[in-house]
């Protein structure tokens, strides 16, 4: 399992870079989205919220894809300590996925949507996607020689890639009439291919992350554990069931609902019980050979708690019914998404990024002050948006409710502190992306110039 190690801006490592890239530029537009809440007239005339929060979301999305892609790519070929069968389909593939993104962004800030939630974009430009994906899946099979006796991370990798292949598809099955003319289908199956999707790119972060684990701690039995491929199993059931819970208060089965009741998060439990299992296993100077990835590593499993928290609240039917709508929705997507799924991205990305002409160490103190930074105002800005949707869910089941207008104006001042955290969560950001992202970029300006 020995790293391929250079200092070349390899092709999953630009996975990795652009995927940091769009998260530093998600940012930016969370913020002026977050301006928008408090000063509704900010750049509306330009970039209005309807702009901005796709590109907000897009941004975001791409950088969990290309970034679990770059680490998927990365961690295969140094469990197989071969390249990946075909380099030049991965290429493809990133031009595919680069062109694409480059002109999604440009048609929202335009104007020209089409798409429905999460993929706004007009449909046309799904199909470049899911060819890209296509011969991502090929590369994968193709450079994993059996699947026979198999440590559980190719097995979460191979089930993330196919589903999140079919889930992608089956979000674009409202363009069929058959489905379109029919509310309720239509949403139930939206709702559904949302949950799931995030089921599969898990799969692939999460496989990602035991991976890093076992390279850490030079243990491989965490790989093939039965507590491992127990949360694979669990994983798998979540990602065909677990979406329910977003389908409450549509009127489809019941069976579906109580399903999904008893599966909802039992995946996260068991991943947290690796971590922390994990983490008694590594020595002291493992931790500190690879202290960001591990740092990481260990505020994700926080995070897990503090997500998984909320998750079983939310998953409650007569809880769910007041919550869903609000703002605890975009509090537990944001802790999922920036708690769990960034966290363990940047662990990844520290782990293969590391080795560049320019030691991290340098930037050790930019690091550390990124870190704390954004893991408190991560907090206060987590629960700023929980107060602001117990008030909304208050409001909006309310017998008598007051004018919606009322009812905003007293969310204002969490508003502002969840611009306020929202803000500082993101310089804290920018702190520890500010090493990664440089000194790539400097490695490659050297590199040029030798040529």
């Amino acid at each position: 399992m020995e790293p391929l190690n250079n200092k070349q801006l390899s092709t999953p490592k630009l996975y990795l870079l652009t995927g940091l890239i769009l998260l530093a530029v998600g940012l930016l537009f969370g913020i002026s989205g977050a301006i928008q809440y408090l000063v509704p007239d900010y750049l509306k005339e330009h970039f209005s919220f309807e702009k901005i929060r796709p590109l907000h979301v897009t941004s975001i999305l791409f950088w969990i894809i290309l970034g679990s892609t770059g680490g998927v790519v990365s961690y295969l070929q140094q469990y197989n300590n071969q390249k990946i069968k075909y380099p030049f389909l991965l290429k493809i593939q990133y031009l595919i996925f680069s062109i694409t993104i480059l002109t999604i962004l440009i048609a929202y800030i335009f104007g020209f949507f089409g798409g429905r939630e999460y993929w706004e974009f007009p449909p046309i430009l799904a199909l470049p996607i899911a060819i890209g994906w296509i011969l991502f899946i090929i590369n994968f099979i193709s450079s994993v020689n059996s699947f026979r006796n198999q440590p559980v991370y190719i097995w979460m990798w191979m089930t993330g890639l196919v589903f999140f292949l079919f889930t992608f598809i089956e979000s674009y099955l409202w363009i069929f009439p058959y489905f379109k003319n029919n509310i309720i289908n239509d949403m139930t199956i939206q709702w559904k291919s949302a949950g799931s999707m995030v089921g599969a790119w898990n799969m692939l972060i999460y496989g990602s992350s035991i991976f890093l684990m076992e390279k850490i701690s030079s243990n491989k039995k965490h790989g093939h554990s039965i507590v491992a491929f127990a949360l694979y199993f669990t994983g798998l059931f979540n990602l065909l069931f677990n979406w329910g819970h977003h389908i409450y208060t549509l009127p489809t089965y019941q069976y579906i609902k109580h399903i999904s009741y008893a599966v909802s998060m039992t995946e996260i439990i068991l991943f947290s019980r690796i971590i922390w299992l994990w983490k008694d296993s590594v020595t002291t100077a493992k931790k500190h050979f690879h202290y960001a990835a591990y740092r990481f590593l260990l505020a994700a499993d926080l995070w897990i708690f503090l997500t998984l928290l909320l998750a079983i609240l939310m998953s409650i039917p007569a809880i769910n019914i007041y919550t869903h709508g609000t703002h605890i929705t975009v509090a537990h997507a944001m802790g999922s998404t920036i708690g769990i799924n960034s966290f363990l991205l940047l662990a990844i990305c520290f782990d293969i990024l590391h080795d560049t002409c320019i030691p991290i160490a340098v930037n050790i103190k930019w690091l550390n002050r990124g870190y704390w930074i954004t893991n408190i105002s991560l907090f206060i800005f987590w629960i700023s948006l929980i107060i602001a949707g117990i008030l909304k869910a208050k409001w909006q089941m309310s017998a008598s409710p007051e004018p919606f207008s009322v009812m905003m104006l007293q969310l204002r001042p969490f508003f502002g502190l969840f611009f306020i955290a929202g803000t500082i969560m993101s310089i804290g950001f920018y702190l520890i992306l500010y090493p990664l992202i440089k000194n790539q970029i400097v490695c490659y300006i050297n590199q040029s110039k030798i040529k």
